[in-house]
């Protein structure tokens, strides 16, 4: 049996097509770092997200751009640097002061050498001594990440009421989204690593796609649906990354300072013969 659209059919699914919905703030594009941070308070944060009394220092985020987890970051999955929604993380757990040494400061440092130049007012009170110190660096690494682990069919089998009445066969896929991630914690005035965590993010993908079980209307231009639209690699890496803070705020909350027989760095214990 074929089925054929009628003229109000078909124009209604032109108009469909071509219409827009904008959704400011909509729910599908978020990932786990969300709302804002001003100072020592935030915004609809993650509720899961971990957070201090106060904070425990100074810290600056940096990232090792040479590093074969960035390339992949920035290659295969098109995503940009950790460091802004680490940012962000980092400030709404309130566990440390977040300090720029990125486009930050470059741009703090081009506004000095204007106030030396003489071409700032004098009144801009822009002048040396005015930095803070990182106490401490958070540097991020990505230690396993697949867009595709074990995808294939999902053994999914259902049908739906389509235009004219027939019934539309939708065959399931599973896609599963995968990362691990690792943040480690190092005091800059002694090089000495404090803390360091690792997380975890995974998504599980079912699609679906439609034909008609009579014919006609799938080859006619029909569609395809999605039980949930697919979810960016990036919002798995977020998540993973969130979990890393979690996990490196419940240990540095309960941080103990190592000691070294004789003092570090002052030979060890281990003798050689």
């Amino acid at each position: 049996m074929n089925i054929k659209l009628t003229g109000a059919a078909a124009l209604s699914l032109l108009m469909l097509t071509a219409c827009s919905d904008m959704q400011m703030g909509a729910t599908s594009a978020k990932t786990t770092a969300t709302g804002s941070a001003a100072g020592g308070t935030s915004q609809n944060a993650n509720v899961g997200l971990q957070h201090c009394t106060a904070p425990l220092g100074t810290v600056s985020i940096v990232e090792d751009t040479t590093a074969p987890w960035y390339g992949m970051l920035t290659g295969q999955y098109q995503l940009g640097s950790t460091v802004p929604v680490l940012k962000l993380l980092v400030q709404q757990s309130n566990c440390f002061v977040v300090v720029d040494r990125g486009r930050g400061l470059a741009a703090a440092m081009d506004e000095r050498a204007l106030n030396e130049s003489g071409e700032l007012r004098k009144t801009s009170k822009m002048h040396k001594g005015q930095m803070v110190a990182a106490d401490y660096t958070i540097s991020p690494s990505i230690t396993f990440s697949n867009n595709n682990a074990g995808g294939g069919a999902a053994g999914l089998l259902a049908f739906v009421p389509v235009v004219g009445g027939a019934l539309a066969g939708v065959a399931g896929t599973m896609k599963t989204q995968e990362a691990s991630t690792l943040l480690t914690l190092v005091d800059n005035r002694s090089s000495v690593q404090l803390a360091a965590a690792e997380g975890s993010a995974k998504n599980v993908d079912y699609g679906m796609l439609a034909g008609v079980v009579a014919g006609g209307f799938g080859g006619a231009g029909g569609g395809a649906g999605g039980a949930y639209a697919n979810t960016a690699q990036g919002k798995v890496v977020v998540a993973a990354f969130t979990d890393s803070l979690n996990n490196l705020v419940v240990s540095v909350k309960q941080y103990k300072a190592q000691n070294v027989k004789g003092g570090l760095g002052n030979g060890g214990t281990l003798q050689v013969n």
